[in-house]
């Protein structure tokens, strides 16, 4: 089994407050889970700044190169939504 494990750190540029934050962030991930139906997508960190977020994508197969290019694959999509600015990003493979 390998588990993949993507760390998204995310700035929201314009937004105001945290209801605007969660309102982006909310659509993202929503938009992540109906293209990729296999990962799992959630915000992980920083929920308490406005313009910052940072969300963690999981995904397990049983191939490696499968799991590092759906969470590569995650990554292009989300950078190319354009309702966020990528500041980080970090790919970890987990082999059971």
């Amino acid at each position: 089994m390998v588990v993949g494990v993507l760390k998204i750190d995310i700035y929201m540029d314009g937004n105001r407050s945290l209801k605007a934050k969660r309102q982006v962030l909310k659509s993202l991930i929503q938009r992540v889970k109906s293209k990729f139906n296999n990962v799992s997508v959630a915000e992980v960190d920083s929920n308490d700044l406005w313009k910052k977020a940072t969300i963690g994508v999981c995904f397990v197969s049983n191939e490696t190169p499968f799991v590092n290019s759906t969470l590569d694959q995650v990554l292009g999509f989300i950078e190319s939504t354009g309702t966020v600015h990528i500041l980080a990003s970090e790919i970890e493979i987990i082999h059971f």
